[in-house]
Parts: structure tokens; sequence; C-alpha cells
């Protein structure tokens, strides 16, 4: 039974009610799969959204820790350089540096799981209280380097915070840019604004910059120029591509005061190429630090910004999924409305069909169903009314058609048994057999079907000894015509004594060949003859292999592939048939066999196999020739067991006497 077969027989064991919620099922496992996919997707968004809002909210401390360390680190200058002044003292800012400390600390405690920064910020916080502890014991050399170092840290936790708050990964331009001034540009920014007065503060205490200062000053503000325009560009691919429109009237003035402003401090820092010109390094303090406040400001509202448009993003899902699951429970409403209006229709249906047939069955052959359904039910009650109409005629031209069928089957089975008692009557009888001088002969062939398409022969005639074997193609009445005719010619051939194989096989081709032609039937057959004498075995045709074991145990395979090829085939085989010459010696067993028994399979599909073959024959190779063809048979069967034989089984044992 196939597959679609199958499917058939189990709906057709089902009730309609069984049936139609099995329908159900079925159309609810895809729309749940769909609903559950588009739900997923969109609730993967809005966390993916919500984990960029955590970032910002984490980065908001550490922002106020950049805006306060250089302010801290002002003051160790602020009493060598009366130029400096810095209106909050140290106390104050250690104060605002612990309380953002402590900010960061109960931000991690919330989000430090999601974000995987928490040994990070514990680190960071340990270096500031070290820090606070031993900042008197340090040169200013000393102090600026720890400065940089734990600036340098909170940076790259600015950058962790980034990548694991998918705030690196934002999939829109509008957001990605923003994101892009907040976490890398602005904070870069500010980091050479620093640099730039670090440097100038300690210039500002000689009388002018040395070599290295200048190229210090020169490079920071070729960098702090490239990255001010990079800043400019990104934003306003940001403005153009803001479906909100929120951006521009916020930030586009505030972001060019401030390109403007960095602009002008990079003229300021220009100067330092010419050695000549007089330069008031302190300006530069005051210009990068003013700049360093703006930054920090435009920084803010970037951020604020970027939590706006994110928060957006994320209504706009929830709204959507919100119309999606009132779109689908509409759909899903109505589905099942249709549904069930269906279901009673089709049941109403199989009621009037059902009371109809067992008045029918009643003998009320004449009852008619009035239907007002114009649909495929209402046909199908139309049709089943005609079909009580000629239903007494119908059932009388059955009656006819099954007297005739069972005429024609008693007919073909008679000529199926004629031809399968042909078919066995021309296989050589045991005392056939025992003539033969010099062999111990056996064979066994069983039909898959009544007629069966394998051949076997030993004929004996003037002293020389002819033995075939053969495989029709396929099997049934015609393949086991086609192995008569092969039979008849080997036998007419070897009647004209003909020795020659190549003629032999050429001469059965030829007639063979012919009357498939004639038969229009696209048959062919393998063929394999032996013409034995006094131990000289001649092997030729193509057929399965031979199997020898010698007297000693050993096995000898023999391929036929190059001996021959298929008869009826090709009008001329000539070319293609060889000879191959065996000798055997007392004791040896030659075993033929068609592919029936190698390729019977059992209940699981599995293949006999000619491995398994020889290995019976090896076993058993001592006995006679019947009792090796009786252990060969029963292994077979016993490996077909329940199976089906699909195949004609032909085995043919000779064992030199």
């Amino acid at each position: 039974m196939n597959r679609k077969s199958l499917g058939i027989h189990l709906m057709n064991r089902l009730s309609y009610p069984q049936k139609f919620t099995l329908i159900g099922f079925l159309f609810a496992i895809p729309l749940t799969l769909v609903m559950y996919l588009l739900i997923s997707e969109i609730n993967s968004r809005v966390d993916f959204s919500q984990k960029e809002i955590y970032g910002n909210k984490y980065l908001r401390p550490l922002r106020q820790l950049r805006e306060y360390i250089p302010k801290l680190q002002l003051l160790n200058y602020q009493s060598l350089n009366a130029n400096l002044s810095n209106s909050e003292s140290r106390a104050n800012l250690e104060a605002k540096m612990d309380a953002n400390f402590q900010s960061l600390a109960n931000t991690d405690r919330q989000l430090g799981k999601i974000l995987m920064c928490t040994e990070k910020i514990n680190k960071i916080y340990q270096d500031w209280q070290n820090f606070k502890l031993r900042r008197s014991q340090w040169s200013l050399e000393t102090y600026d380097f720890v400065y940089q170092r734990l600036a340098a840290d909170i940076n790259r936790l600015s950058a962790r915070v980034g990548d694991t708050s998918n705030l690196i990964l934002d999939p829109d331009l509008d957001t990605y840019y923003l994101m892009d001034a907040t976490l890398l540009k602005i904070p870069e920014i500010q980091k050479i604004l620093s640099e730039i007065r670090l440097i100038s503060q300690k210039i500002s205490l000689r009388s002018d910059a040395t070599p290295e200062e200048r190229a210090q000053l020169i490079t920071l503000s070729s960098r702090l120029r490239e990255i001010n325009d990079d800043l400019a560009i990104n934003m306003e691919v940001a403005f153009s591509n803001n479906p909100q429109g929120n951006l521009r009237p916020k930030l586009t003035q505030d972001l060019k005061n401030f390109n403007y402003m960095i602009k002008q401090l990079t003229k300021q820092l220009n100067k330092t190429i010419y050695q000549t010109v007089s330069i008031k390094y302190y300006t530069y303090i005051n210009g990068s630090q003013v700049a360093l406040d703006a930054s920090f400001l435009i920084g803010d509202k970037t951020v604020n910004e970027l939590d706006f448009l994110l928060q957006k993003r994320i209504n706009t899902f929830v709204n959507r999924r919100q119309l999606i699951c009132i779109l689908v429970l509409i759909i899903l409403a109505l589905v099942i409305y249709l549904f069930v209006s269906f279901y009673r229709a089709v049941m109403q249906t199989v009621f009037v069909l059902d009371e109809a047939s067992k008045k029918m069955a009643n003998g009320h052959l004449d009852h008619k169903i009035i239907f007002a359904n114009r649909d495929e039910l209402g046909q199908v009650v139309g049709a089943f009314n005609k079909i009580a109409d000629a239903l007494v005629g119908a059932n009388q031209e059955i009656t006819l058609l099954n007297d005739r069928l069972k005429a024609e089957n008693i007919r073909m089975s008679a000529e199926l048994d004629v031809t399968r008692k042909i078919q066995q009557m021309l296989l050589p009888n045991d005392p056939e057999l025992k003539e033969v001088i010099g062999l111990d002969i056996a064979g066994f062939m069983e039909a898959a079907e009544e007629v069966g398409g394998d051949y076997y022969d030993v004929l004996q005639h003037k002293g020389r000894v002819k033995i075939g074997i053969g495989d029709v193609t396929g099997h049934g009445l015609e393949s086991g015509v086609l192995m008569i005719m092969v039979q008849t010619a080997v036998r007419t051939l070897l009647a004209y004594n003909e020795p020659d194989p190549v003629k032999f096989l050429s001469a059965i081709n030829s007639v063979i060949y012919d009357n498939v032609q004639r038969m229009k039937s696209d048959k062919n057959a393998s063929l394999a003859l032996l013409d034995y004498k006094q131990g000289m075995l001649k092997l030729s045709g193509q057929h399965e292999e031979m199997i020898v074991v010698r007297c000693n145990g050993s096995v000898e395979r023999f391929d036929t592939i190059d001996l021959g090829f298929p008869i009826g085939l090709d009008a001329d085989i000539a070319e293609f048939v060889a000879e191959k010459i065996v000798q055997l010696h007392s004791g040896d067993v030659v075993v033929l066999y068609t592919d029936g028994i190698t390729e019977a399979e059992n209940m699981d599909k599995l293949l006999y196999g000619l491995d398994r073959l020889i290995e019976v024959i090896e076993i058993n190779w001592q006995h006679s020739a019947a009792e090796i063809r009786h252990a060969v048979i029963n292994d077979v069967r016993s490996h077909i067991g329940e199976q089906k034989v699909f195949d004609d089984i032909t085995l043919l044992v000779l064992k030199q006497k």
C-alpha cells in the first residue's frame, strides 16, 4: 500500500466530526506557528531596543565620571598657574565622583547580568579608591598617568556597554549615528580636548612649548578636526533618515554651534605650526575647557534623543503586535464561523444521504432526495438521485459482466496452467540428470507468478553435455513464453551438433531477437552456457557470476560480464561472445543461480546477497548436489520469511564426481 492509499485508508476510518477536528487541528498548527514567529520576531525587536535603552541608562553615570575626572585633574595645576581657576573644590568633586560610582553600582545591580559589565566596574571602582588614598604621594606626571588610565578604563567600559547592549548593532540610520556620536565620536572628542588642555597646562607653566609638545598639539588638532567633520556628516545622515522628524529642530543648531566651536579651536591650535608666532597657551586651556563643557551638553541631548527614538520604536512594535493579534483573532473567528457552517452543511447532507440509502437498501429504489443546495453537496445529492434511477439496470449489467469475467478468468487460468505445465515439463527431470556422466547435478526453479521467466537446462547429446541457465526480464506469461523459446533454440542447436560458442549464442540471439521484434516486446534475457566433458567446463554467455568451491574448500568466482551480451537486445552479438575454460577436480562444486536468490528481500527490505549464498555453499560443499541445493533453498526461504517473493528463484548445483 503506497502513501497515498494509506492516507485515504486512514481518513476513511474516521467519522466526519473526527475528520473536521483533524483538519481544524492541521490548519491551527501553521496558523499558530506563523503567529508565534511573528510575535517572536516583534518581541525580539522590542527586547533588542529595550536592551539599547538599558545601555544608555548604564552610560549616563559613566558620562558624569568623564566630566568630573578632568576637573579633578585641573586642581593639581591650579596652584602652579595663576591663569587657572576652578570654582569647585577637590572634596566637592570627589563627593560627586563617589555619588556617580554609587549610582553606577545601583544601575549595575539592575543591569549587570544583562550587560555583563560588573567585573569591569568593580575594578574601576577599586582603582578610584586607590586613586584617592595615594594621590598625595604622587608627582604630577604620575597623577596624569593614573588619570589617563582611569579615563581609558571608563572609555573601555563604555565600549563594552555598547557591545553588550546592542547599541553598536542598531539597525536604523538615525539611531545608529546617534549611538555613534554618544558612544564613540563625542567621547573621543572629549578625550582629545582633555589632552589638549593638559598639554596647554604644562606649557603655560613655562615660557614656551617644546618641539615635541608643538607636534603633539598639531597632531591632536588634526585628529580633532577629522572627528568633528565626521560627527557633522554622520549627524546630518541621521537627520536625513529620521522618520519621526524630531531630531532636526532639537539638535541641529546645537550641533552646528558645537562644530563651529571645535573648528575655531582647531584654527587657534594651527598657530602652533609657526614657531615665530607668539602664543598664549592659557587661551587653549580656556578654549578646550569651554569646548569640553559643550561636548557634555551636546552628548546629554543626543542620549536623550536616542532614548526617545528607541522608545518610539518599541511603541511602534508593541502597536504592531497588538494589531496582528487583533487581525488574527478576527480571521480566526471568521474561519471558525465558516468552518462550523460548512460542517453543519456537510453533516446535513450526510444525514439525508444516509436515510435515503437505508430506504434503498429496504427496497425503495425509487426514493428521491429533495435538496435545495446549489453547491457541490447539491451536485452530490443530484448524482445520488441519478444513481438511484439507474441502480436496477446497473445491477443487471454488473451481474452479466461478472458472469463474463468469471468465464474469462477460468479461461485465462486454464491457459496459464497449461503454460506453467509446459514450462515444468521442459525442465530436466532427475532420471535425465543422473544419466550425465561425471557430474552430480541438482536443479531448482520456482516462479514468482504462475509462469516464470527463469531458465535452466541440462542436455546430453552424442557424448556432449550442454548446461544452460538464464533469466528473462520480468516474469509472467510473456517472460515464460520467451524462456520456452530459449530452451527450444538451445535444444535445436545442440541437436545439430554446433560446437562453436560464438555461433551457438549468435544463432540463439538471432532467433530470439526476431521473435521479440515480431511480438513487439521489450523483453531480453541473460544466458550462460556451459559445455562439459571429462572434468572440463567451457563457460560462455552473460549471466550472474559462476561460483566454484574447490575440493580444498577455496572459493572461486567467475564473472561473465565480458563473456557475452543479453539475448534479444541486439540483432548481432557475435563480437561480444567469449569463452572461459574451468578445470574441475573430484569434489569441486559449481553453483549457478539467478538474481531471484541474491536479490530476495526480507520484511526489512534487506537483500539475501551473494556473500550469504557463498557462505551457505562453503558450509555444505562436501555434501551431495541435492543436499547443497536443499541447504541453499532453505536458507533463502528463511531469509524471505513472510515477505512476498518478487522474482523467480532458480538454482543449479554441479559436483564433479
